[in-house]
């Protein structure tokens, strides 16, 4: 268990933004989070995106990436995924950094979401400061759920890791943990929308 001291609002003392960066990149072929299409990579832009709502900002990242992303920024929060949680995707590095500080909510956000933007994460954070009751915090996008920016309390994953430790937790998406949590979910507003672009492959940088 670690403890960290967040600067920033205060009313937002128990949120720790992670930047989810431990995807394998099959159809991209190269680590997403190092992509610099412009001045800085993808992680750093996600980093100084979350860093307006609250700081420290903590990387989530495979064992594999380790000393690739500590070269490539030194001053990173890299938190690895734990090796003893089988789990597969994205809830494997959540629930890696929960256990590492189980007394804070944390608010998530994908490396390869790079036109994400603040108005975006302000809505967000307003939901959960004034709708503490619920155990998640996720946008609904037409009939999708974006469960890669949205916050996730401490609680909520609480109560996975112990379905998960009981034998209970038989899939591991995102949806189906989020299913089993209660759910706060934002509508997105539709000039927003496009806010929440994941790229996956070299076809899909034009633009960026």
């Amino acid at each position: 268990m670690q403890t960290l001291l967040p600067t920033g609002n205060t009313n937002l003392d128990k949120l720790q933004p992670v930047v989810l960066c431990g995807g394998q990149s099959t159809r991209m072929g190269t680590d997403k989070g190092l992509i610099k299409p412009k001045d800085i990579t993808w992680v750093q832009q996600s980093v100084e995106l979350l860093s307006a709502i609250t700081t420290p900002v903590l990387i989530s990242v495979n064992p594999q990436q380790v000393s690739t992303y500590k070269t490539a920024i030194p001053s990173g929060q890299l938190i690895a995924d734990d090796p003893l949680l089988i789990i597969a995707g994205p809830l494997h590095g959540i629930l890696s950094i929960h256990l590492q500080f189980p007394d804070l909510d944390l608010l998530v956000l994908a490396c390869d979401m790079p036109v994400m933007n603040l108005e975006v994460l302000s809505l967000l954070t307003a939901q959960y400061q004034h709708h503490r009751e619920f155990e998640a915090f996720v946008f609904r996008n037409g009939e999708e759920t974006e469960p890669l920016c949205a916050i996730y309390t401490a609680i909520g994953l609480a109560k996975i890791y112990g379905q998960f430790k009981a034998g209970g937790l038989h899939r591991h998406s995102m949806k189906n943990m989020i299913s089993k949590l209660d759910t706060c979910f934002i509508a997105v507003p539709q000039h927003l929308a496009f806010s929440f672009r994941n790229i996956n492959a070299h076809s899909e940088l034009n633009g960026l």
